[in-house]
């Protein structure tokens, strides 16, 4: 399926923007924050063709789509423009009784909003300063070289005002005023202000003493800043008329944040994340293996439930605080195992289809991204997940003690090694080559590999070519492509037909197993006993009707032949409330398939449909 058609599908199935408040996206997901989850079938949206797996996690639905997920983004952003990155669609849900882990959500909400968008460049920065912090200790560029100082303008740019833009990203998910935030992170960064902060200048604002720090490359003030803001802006906003209201409002906020963030926010925000550094680089220096053992082996784990996002801010600012991070080189071997087991089962699965997948996600592994290995092969097969966890743990621990630092922040991928040039950095590749190897090892010899792809991918095989559909029921055959349901005429869920009916049973059209009811009855999933995979759907937006005019007739899971009763429903009354009752019969896996249709017109229980 296209990004084009999968947008549409992902909007139609969600609810649409009345369901959604927020949609962004980070590296491989698209992250929604719903109005009302229980309308959403996680179950139909993991069906997809091009979606991965579905994630609830963090107060957030996540949909796992992979490497191409912008392109996915930006078909949902241009089918419905209000949904832009970090907006919200209408009215937001109401608000329930807040509790820790609503707030706890709620502030990973905010973090992964504030920094996805700009992770790609600030990623590529930090891999660009880490080839130059190589090029120089190879002898290949000097610091004082023309070309070193251009490209560490480019490298360090982003790092270096990195307040401006957290203002940007932090005051469109918090809904104040973008410019007036940024023009207050500017303020903090400005020459003037990091000179006296450089110096321990002591200046007076109207007698109140004041001791600028330096802002440069941190994070936790701007963000506090923007918080005071949310509860200011409205203020000045209410005190002055329309007419004047987009000046004096902005004039008032930076006549008073401004100094409120040198005299009070600035250095509370500052004394803080420097308390912060000082805990996490005494822990690393006192327990190592113990956060080796941690980080290494459930960093992958965290990033499944969406926790991740509460430790980017902790690193970025260990970096602002003593030029180095010491979480971000044992973060690595977590992702190295992931991509070590990838390999393995790449080398040893006899499926065609798990060997493709394995052997490109390896490669995206190697890259730092893990989701499409994670989702796609390692916690699928269970036991690859868990051996490469160990596997991390291992690599983390001998990372640890290395006491190897990263100079610049970026995804853990073998790009960042160069960051970790300096201190320890030998012994930390020692043990990322240990989690790379031991993931792929013991995977190999103990991930029970072809056992778990056979047992997944045995259904699917289409081993009888030839197989024929009848028709699920009598009725009038029409053109799949002239309905007015885009989604089915479009055939972007599949090729099939489309029948009016005369009666109110559906039969099986195969012999095979019952993989989707709805509890609603209007919709039926078989995967036939050669491999075909058959959606049946009685109507067009009959879900509305919530199971009124349908009787399931077969439970989940059970198996069923030609011309088994399904469901009954009442097509006249259907119509009666305004919908079409046309039944559409869907082979969702047709792209493995060469099909053809029979015939139009009435029809019984003849084949309508063969696939060779």
């Amino acid at each position: 399926m296209n990004e084009s058609g999968l947008a549409q599908q992902l909007l139609n199935l969600i609810g649409g923007k009345q369901n959604i408040n927020q949609v962004w996206h980070c590296a491989t997901r698209l992250r929604f924050t719903l109005k009302d989850r229980a309308k959403v079938p996680k179950d139909k949206i993991e069906a997809l063709d091009g979606v991965i797996t579905v994630v609830e996690a963090s107060g957030q639905f996540q949909v796992v789509i992979g490497n191409n997920v912008g392109d996915v983004y930006h078909e949902v952003v241009k089918l419905e423009p209000s949904l832009s990155e970090g907006e919200t669609s209408g009215e937001t849900a109401a608000q329930g009784k807040m509790t820790f882990k609503s707030a706890f959500n709620s502030l990973l909400t905010f973090i992964s909003g504030v920094f996805t968008p700009f992770l790609g460049a600030m990623a590529g920065a930090g891999i660009l300063k880490g080839l130059l912090s190589l090029a120089v200790v190879m002898g290949w560029l000097t610091a004082k070289s023309g070309a070193y100082q251009i490209w560490w303008a480019a490298a360090d740019g982003i790092f270096y005002f990195l307040p401006i833009a957290l203002a940007f990203t932090a005051a469109k998910q918090l809904k104040v005023n973008q410019f007036v935030s940024m023009a207050i992170a500017a303020a903090m960064v400005s020459p003037g202000i990091v000179a006296l902060g450089a110096k321990a200048t002591t200046i007076d604002f109207f007698g109140i003493p004041v001791v600028p720090a330096n802002y440069t490359a941190t994070v936790l003030p701007i963000l506090l800043v923007v918080v005071v803001q949310k509860f200011l802006e409205p203020v000045f906003n209410k005190l002055w008329h329309e007419s004047v209201r987009n000046i004096m409002a902005p004039l008032c906020l930076l006549v008073v944040i401004v100094p409120l963030t040198l005299i009070v926010v600035g250095p509370i925000s500052a004394t803080v994340s420097s308390w912060l550094a000082t805990a996490i680089v005494s822990l690393n220096k006192s327990v190592p293996i113990l956060a080796g053992l941690v980080l290494g082996g459930f960093w992958q784990v965290i990033v499944i439930f969406g926790v991740h996002w509460a430790l980017v801010p902790v690193m970025m600012n260990n970096i602002a605080q003593n030029g180095t991070d010491l979480m971000m080189p044992i973060l690595l071997p977590a992702v190295l195992s992931q991509a070590g087991a990838a390999l393995a089962v790449f080398l040893r699965t006899r499926d065609a289809k798990m060997k493709s997948l394995a052997g490109s996600s390896t490669i995206t592994a190697l890259f730092g991204i893990t989701e499409p290995t994670i989702y796609g092969i390692t916690l699928k097969l269970k036991k690859p997940f868990y051996l490469a966890c160990v596997a991390g743990a291992v690599g983390g621990m001998i990372v640890a003690i290395s006491g190897a630092g990263a100079n610049a922040a970026a995804l853990a991928s073998v790009l960042l090694l160069p960051t970790f040039i300096g201190k320890g950095f030998g012994l930390s590749v020692v043990g990322d080559v240990v989690a790379f190897a031991l993931g792929t090892v013991l995977t190999y010899f103990f991930g029970g590999i072809n056992a778990g792809a056979k047992a997944k991918t045995a259904p699917s095989v289409n081993s009888e070519p030839g197989e024929a559909l009848a028709a699920p029921v009598k009725g009038v055959l029409v053109p799949l492509t002239g309905l007015a349901d885009e989604v089915f005429a479009s055939e972007t869920m599949g090729k099939g037909v489309a029948i009016v009916p005369e009666n109110g049973i559906v039969k099986a059209p195969v012999a095979g197993v019952i993989r989707l009811l709805y509890p609603t009855g209007h919709a039926i999933g078989i995967q036939s006993d050669k491999g075909s995979e058959i959606l049946i759907h009685i109507g067009i937006d009959t879900v509305n009707l919530k199971g009124k005019h349908f009787q399931p007739l077969v439970a989940q899971g059970q198996h069923v032949e030609i011309g088994t009763p399904l469901v009954q429903f009442d097509h006249e009354a259907i119509e009666k409330e305004g919908y079409e009752s046309t039944v559409m019969m869907i082979v969702t896996n047709s792209d493995q398939y060469q099909i053809a249709t029979l015939g139009q017109g009435a029809t019984d229980d003849r084949p309508v449909m063969t696939l060779a």
